[in-house]
């Protein structure tokens, strides 16, 4: 069972035909696509699903039909690496409501990107604005801005962003001139000043490895900035990424802005909606940067917030405080 959950909660682009396939279909009049479908010979599967309409109407639909007008989520891999994946705009929502500290989207970012120490890519800070205010948790991550400041400073293009919103890195022309670190405002990138040791430290074999601007979970290299990349090798795949899969607590929640759609894997939601709803923000937004990471304010905590010792888990080289 514990499979199946984990399963289910990888598969993200499926479930969010559910809502988005209306814009897909661009505005297609139901009785137009009703007429479209009677006139293929496809044979009805006898099960049906949801979608929704853009004027948000519940509309039943055979699972064949669906077929007809969902993308292929298995991209080709000769996809230019450097323009994304076609038609496509990957935002972010982290939910400051549910996050605990529990650092499972650290640890499984780290693992599967071979990270160590101070140079996970996730970092989860106490944020506390007086005494008399409540404290909260705060994920923080790339925000993947679609005017990146840390692109336009680049020398050597090894920073770059592609079409589909995704900000990366491309180890092989990263010269460490730190000028990306400098331009970006929300202080999420790291720089590998020495040897990471990932080899000796899990284990790995390098002989043959050779890096990519897709990362595809492998380690970089020292002289280079790193910094999250959304998991586009697992993107490509039609599935979440790691740190959306691995939080507990549903922070995460990651979809197509195009099709109005975002998922944290266990429910599937409207973007415009659940920001609305919800009063979603970004960070420092008047910089002008759009970032593709939104914020929902911590209230209406479903836990109590806790102090301790979580956060220091992942960093072997940082000091934990002693209590007094």
């Amino acid at each position: 069972m514990e499979e199946n959950s984990k399963k289910s909660r990888r598969k993200f682009l499926d479930r969010g035909l559910k809502i988005g396939v209306a814009g897909v279909l661009g505005g297609i009049g139901l009785s137009k696509l009703s007429a479209k479908f009677s006139s293929d010979e496809k044979a009805s599967t006898g099960e049906t699903m949801e979608l929704m309409t853009t004027d948000g109407t519940i509309v039943e639909v055979d699972t064949s039909e669906v077929m007809e007008v969902s993308h292929d989520h298995h991209y080709s891999m000769d996809y230019n690496v450097r323009e994304g994946i076609p038609n496509r705009k990957f935002v972010m929502v982290v939910d400051l409501a549910k996050c605990k500290n529990a650092l499972k989207c650290q640890t499984s970012c780290n693992k599967n990107h071979y990270i160590t120490g101070d140079n996970a890519w996730i970092k989860v800070y106490k944020m506390q604005e007086s005494p008399d205010t409540a404290p909260y948790w705060m994920p923080t991550t790339c925000q993947h801005c679609d005017k990146p400041a840390c692109v336009t400073v680049c020398p050597v293009d090894a920073t770059f962003k592609r079409e589909d919103g995704l900000v990366l890195i491309d180890n092989e022309r990263c010269i460490g001139c730190r000028f990306c670190m400098a331009a970006c405002p929300y202080s999420t990138r790291v720089f590998n000043w020495g040897d990471p040791g990932q080899e000796v430290t899990l284990n790995l074999d390098l002989t043959d490895y050779e890096p990519t601007p897709e990362y595809a979970g492998k380690p970089s290299k020292m002289g280079t900035v790193d910094k999250c990349d959304f998991c586009p090798h697992m993107v490509k795949q039609g599935e979440l990424p790691h740190c959306v899969t691995a939080c507990p607590n549903g922070v995460f929640y990651f979809g197509d802005k195009y099709e109005d759609t975002v998922t944290n894997g266990e429910e599937t939601v409207r973007l415009s909606k659940l920001l609305k709803d919800k009063a979603g923000y970004r960070l420092l937004e008047s910089l002008g940067t759009e970032p593709s990471v939104y914020y929902l304010p911590p209230v209406d905590r479903l836990v109590e917030f806790e102090d301790g010792l979580e956060f220091y888990k992942e960093f072997e080289s940082v000091e934990k405080p002693t209590e007094e």
